[in-house]
């Protein structure tokens, strides 16, 4: 498996299907119909905000994006929504939007978001990605990771966990949990450099 730090141009769609897959669910009612998301995620991915993971044969198995003050790899502005859903589907989504969005710290490196494809998973793909992700940090200076799983996924909470990230608060959507399918998500936070 190669890891590489940044989205090549050549695979950003298929990365963009990747993430659609992985988070349609969650966004479906807010960014769908699932046409109109891949125009607009295909269109605001930032190559510089993710880590991919290749087979050997140069297949895209999955990604990681990251989240700083310069952007995330999944953003987009009023703009962005309004080229591809006008101007009043535009200002109910950054609304809704508003709702998951993550500031940045200074004290912790934001993973903004991970996702294998179904037929890679199972294979240490998550892993090597979470690792990637920890080196990133380390060599942007940072001392810790900070991520947020919703609780419709156990599966990527018990990598997390058994990756050495531990739980430090969850945040319930209310009302909100219809939008987006999932009622709370947690906060989880590794030290990069406690490797106990």
């Amino acid at each position: 498996m190669k890891i590489t730090v940044g989205i090549p141009e050549a695979n950003r769609g298929e990365a963009a299907s990747l993430y659609w897959e992985a988070f349609g669910e969650k966004l479906g009612f807010v960014l769908g119909p699932k046409y109109r998301a891949l125009i607009f995620i295909t269109s605001v991915l930032r190559g510089d905000h993710g880590i991919c993971a290749y087979d050997d044969n140069g297949r895209l198995l999955g990604v990681a994006g990251f989240k700083t003050p310069q952007g995330a790899l999944v953003g987009g502005s009023f703009t962005d929504l309004r080229r591809v859903y006008g101007w009043v589907g535009a200002a109910i989504r950054i609304w809704l939007l508003g709702v998951l969005e993550n500031d940045t710290e200074n004290d912790r490196f934001l993973m903004d978001g991970i996702f294998v494809a179904p037929e890679a998973r199972g294979r240490g793909v998550g892993t090597a990605l979470l690792d990637a992700v920890c080196k990133e940090a380390k060599e942007r200076g940072f001392r810790e990771v900070r991520l947020d799983v919703i609780d419709t996924n156990p599966r990527a909470r018990a990598l997390y966990l058994h990756e050495g990230f531990e739980e430090v608060a969850t945040h319930h959507l209310g009302l909100f949990r219809h939008a987006f399918g999932f009622s709370a998500a947690t906060t989880m936070v590794r030290d990069i450099y406690n490797t106990d």
